[in-house]
């Protein structure tokens, strides 16, 4: 790693680095939790949806030695799954946290069943692109490797931010988001609107799980996800529903993720397994924040959590 090859001087640029890597997942998963919640609802069973788009696409990936076939099976996994959410979440008298339970415990469960063959043999791996190759340094060039999936995402934010902003579409989301009571009296389906907007979204959280397995770290263990699906809705209540705002959350999430390896490549075990948890605190200092009674959430959607 950089900070091993460089000393103190390698810890920032390890960092940059695991943050690169790292923070892709958070990307995929809060992009998609953000166009579900700009509709209205609340899909905390993208733990599940991460997890089986992790399996999914490492099985198809060792199956048929094509890891971009991979990622595109993962991502039809999670839509799977989000048919199902979909359908159920809209149910009368079903709630949103319920459901997001039961599927994650459900995706998760179809995950460690289906994946229990493909947890030993390697597969092909997704490409990386080697930005730090015009160095010459091995620990920069290592820090500096990225994947064009992490690319993808970071494109994706612009083009979703643009699509709520400038759509014919993007407006029944955030009219159904807002008001359910205006959106129907324009003739908006709402239970159309809010069945695709999060299919999408879990075919993005199954992408996420597909850059797990397939890139950083790159295999498919049981324990793989490490709560990010969950840890994506803080995300997006600290991104105030924005997706230009997901993208530089899920930035700090990665980097924050990146501080226990860095420091531990050059020596400083002290205290290693509460920088490792840098993620989970901050994710429990955001939901302390966002919960105070005496502030309104910015860029909520009116019907978040009320139906």
């Amino acid at each position: 790693m950089a900070g091993e090859a460089l000393g103190w001087l390698g810890v920032p640029l390890a960092i940059l680095g695991g943050t690169l890597r790292g923070s892709a997942p958070f990307l995929f998963v809060s992009l998609g939790e953000c166009l579900t919640e700009k509709s209205g609802k609340i899909n905390l069973g993208l733990e599940g949806t991460l997890l089986m788009g992790a399996m999914s696409a490492y099985a198809t990936s060792y199956i048929t030695n094509m890891p971009w076939l991979g990622v595109l099976v993962a991502g039809c996994a999670g839509m799977l799954l989000g048919v199902i959410h979909g359908w159920l979440s809209q149910q009368k008298r079903v709630n949103d946290v319920a459901v997001g339970i039961a599927m994650i415990i459900f995706g998760s469960g179809i995950a460690f069943f289906l994946g229990k063959p493909f947890i030993q043999p390697p597969a092909p791996q997704l490409p990386s692109i080697d930005l730090g190759a015009w160095s010459g340094i091995p620990a920069v060039e290592s820090a500096l490797k990225i994947s064009p999936l992490f690319l993808i995402g970071v494109a994706i934010a612009p083009i979703m931010q643009w699509f709520f902003k400038s759509t014919r579409w993007g407006l029944f989301i955030r009219a159904v988001g807002d008001s359910p009571d205006a959106a129907l009296a324009m003739g908006v389906s709402i239970f159309k609107v809010r069945m695709l907007s999060i299919v999408a979204g879990s075919f993005l959280a199954g992408i996420g799980g597909a850059y797990l397995s397939l890139y950083y770290p790159g295999s498919w263990t049981e324990r793989i996800s490490s709560g990010q699906g969950l840890m994506a809705v803080a995300l997006v209540i600290f991104a105030k529903w924005n997706p230009m705002q997901c993208l530089y959350a899920s930035m700090l999430f990665g980097g924050a993720q990146a501080i226990g390896p860095a420091l531990q490549a050059i020596g400083v075990d002290s205290f290693y397994y509460l920088f490792n948890a840098s993620p989970y605190i901050l994710t429990l200092l955001i939901m302390i924040i966002t919960c105070s009674p005496t502030k309104t959430l910015t860029g909520a959607p009116g019907a978040l959590g009320k139906e």
